[in-house]
């Protein structure tokens, strides 16, 4: 049953992060090589999300890497298997996040991989092969980008503060006062919330239908980086759930996580 073996110790995270830091670049580079070159791709699902084969190469190379016995496995890239329930250490992974980016020839994708106990994320890591930028966090040890540490935001309030976000979501936030600065679409989602972390956001924001695989990661980072990840209810995240799928998502520093909240909660108890 989950949870009825101890938790990993401070040690074995280190062990963990540096093995999935390893992992995770060399996935981000595989990846890399098919960025703007030819490339086969398909659809999946009944949302027609596209997958391409960078998405498997990259998929297939974490797999293999990451993977002990006993351990579970939550891929966007691969069949679900129900056994991850019962494991005590998940890998939870999105091969290419912001795949769409990645046939378009943008940079704003990356390589997101986290591993969960007890339905939270303990150890983290996001690449961005197309601006080298290698984000980790270990839980009680801190995030870093490219190995200095990260903080989030500190500032008050909301005047000012520079969001990212669904565009109809940034449009409503924008008109209200104090005004916030709507910022440039991240199409990573896993990225878009690092950038609350490494505190080029001061607040990112997921629309809803977000996968496990989309925010593992990313929420450590921005918890070890000293901010906060919440649905709207408040609560976070727990992970490797029957259903992995999430509602409406809030990062931010503390100073303005709960404002940000109490402003969208009410304008969606609005009518439309």
């Amino acid at each position: 049953m989950p949870g009825s073996e101890p938790p990993s110790n401070p040690q074995d995270r280190a062990a963990d992060v540096a093995r999935l830091a390893a992992a995770v670049k060399v996935a981000g580079l595989v990846a890399l090589s098919y960025f703007r070159g030819p490339l086969k791709s398909w659809t999946k699902g009944e949302a027609q999300s596209p997958v391409t084969e960078a998405d498997i190469a990259s998929n297939d190379l974490l797999r293999e890497r990451l993977v002990a016995p006993g351990d579970g496995w939550l891929s966007e890239e691969s069949e679900n298997d129900p056994a991850r329930l019962g494991a005590r250490r998940i890998w939870v992974v999105d091969p290419i996040d912001g795949t769409r980016a990645f046939m378009a020839g943008r940079e704003d994708w990356s390589v997101s991989v986290a591993l969960v106990e007890a339905g939270r994320p303990v150890a983290a890591a996001l690449f961005a092969p197309a601006t080298d930028e290698m984000f980790l966090a270990v839980a009680g040890g801190g995030a870093t980008r490219n190995g200095a540490p990260i903080r989030a935001g500190l500032g008050e309030g909301l005047a000012g503060a520079r969001v990212g976000g669904p565009k109809r979501m940034l449009e409503r936030l924008a008109v209200q006062v104090p005004p916030i600065v709507p910022m440039p679409r991240v199409h990573s989602l896993a990225l878009r919330l690092a950038r609350v972390a490494d505190g080029e956001l001061d607040i990112a924001i997921a629309g809803g239908s977000g996968h496990d695989w989309d925010l593992a990661a990313a929420d450590l980072l921005v918890h070890e980086a000293g901010g906060v990840m919440t649905a709207l209810d408040g609560r976070v995240l727990i992970y490797n759930q029957p259903d992995p799928v999430h509602g409406i998502l809030i990062a931010g520093g503390r100073g303005r996580h709960a404002a940000v909240i109490d402003l969208i909660r009410a304008q969606t108890s609005e009518p439309a």
